[in-house]
């Protein structure tokens, strides 16, 4: 990788855990940064936090009642409203949830930042990539889309046009559905085919719509 380079990391995002059971298993991430140490890859990169995002921020994509959906659920598990996917067996409520989702969503929207101000040319968020939430609900793992959310802050800031390139086996449902009729993001996703895995959309004809429909 050339050039100036960020990683945005903060250690309460391990916090981000579904429970022992659940397959999202946050040691994941604990492992991730040690490996980064042992190769020496933190001398070679900028090691930044940055704050959680605020509700002004998180509104850019999802919808009030869900964030206060969240935050309830995230101060009694017990209380979680099902019908925004929250309290199931993919998003689990746990205490703090809001909490962390909203960290690992500000860390990469400072990301996003810091390219933009030109403070490093690459930045990564590898806490990140929740790519399932959706404006008025979690999905697949997903409390708060951070991608999406990198991607309206950058549109804030000015930015005219962005290409968003999604490499996870699993199509990134929750950033189309948050720009499907934005003309000015343009979204790739690579993935399984749908027929097979989760959640079962990405198919060719998925163009957009209004201003947003691209060429099929």
């Amino acid at each position: 990788m050339s050039g100036r380079a960020q990683l945005m990391w903060d250690e309460a995002v391990t916090g981000y855990d579904f429970g022992p059971d659940h397959p999202m298993d946050p040691v994941r991430l604990a492992l991730t940064r040690r490996l980064v140490d042992a190769l020496g890859l933190d001398r070679e990169v900028e090691v930044v936090s940055a704050k959680p995002a605020g509700e002004s921020t998180l509104r850019l994509v999802h919808r009030e009642d869900y964030i206060e959906a969240v935050k309830a659920a995230s101060a009694d598990p017990r209380a979680a409203d099902t019908s925004y996917g929250l309290g199931t067996v993919d998003d689990p409520a746990f205490a703090g949830m809001h909490e962390v989702s909203s960290l690992i969503a500000g860390l990469s929207v400072g990301a996003a930042e810091a390219v933009w101000r030109g403070d490093a040319l690459h930045a990564v968020n590898f806490s990140g990539g929740l790519h399932h939430a959706m404006p008025g609900g979690a999905a697949g793992f997903c409390v708060y889309n951070d991608a999406s959310l990198a991607i309206a802050r950058l549109l804030e800031l000015g930015a005219r046009r962005v290409a968003y390139v999604d490499v996870d086996v699993h199509h990134g449902d929750g950033v189309q559905a948050a720009f499907w009729e934005d003309p000015r993001v343009l979204t790739i996703s690579l993935h399984e085919h749908p027929r097979t895995l989760f959640p079962q959309t990405g198919w060719p004809e998925e163009t957009g719509a209004g201003a947003g429909e691209g060429p099929r």
